[in-house]
């Protein structure tokens, strides 16, 4: 099954930290790409002029935000931005197309990389 995922929180939606599911304010799943697609589109549409800024990090994940949308996080004593995140996904993961890049939620290392605050982040323990 392919889902059009929208979350909102603090990290964009290329990350895939181990809890990103927790963000996730509202899906649609699809039997097809190519239906998902239509969708993913559509609401990337309307994602664009609602929200000032936009970063397109493949052709199905996409960030929005507007400048003021934070958090104060008091143990990095810093307002934190807000993202909204546009997915197009199958069974929870990136695409096939995507699984071919490096995963950036993890540095050379092969540990998170993220707020350490957070306790979270793929692969962390």
């Amino acid at each position: 099954m392919y889902q059009v995922v929208i979350i909102y929180g603090e990290s964009e939606p290329w990350w895939f930290f181990d809890d990103w599911q927790d963000d996730i304010v509202e899906e649609y799943q699809f039997e097809s790409f190519e239906e998902a697609e239509l969708q993913y589109l559509k609401l990337l549409h309307e994602f664009a002029q609602d929200y000032d800024h936009r970063q397109l990090k493949t052709a199905h994940l996409s960030a929005f935000w507007n400048d003021g949308d934070v958090r104060f996080c008091e143990e990095c004593d810093d307002d934190l931005q807000l993202y909204h995140g546009l997915m197009l996904i199958k069974d929870y993961k990136k695409l096939k197309e995507e699984e071919l890049l490096i995963d950036e939620a993890v540095d050379y290392s092969g540990k998170a990389k993220c707020c350490k605050r957070l306790g979270k982040g793929a692969g962390r323990e």
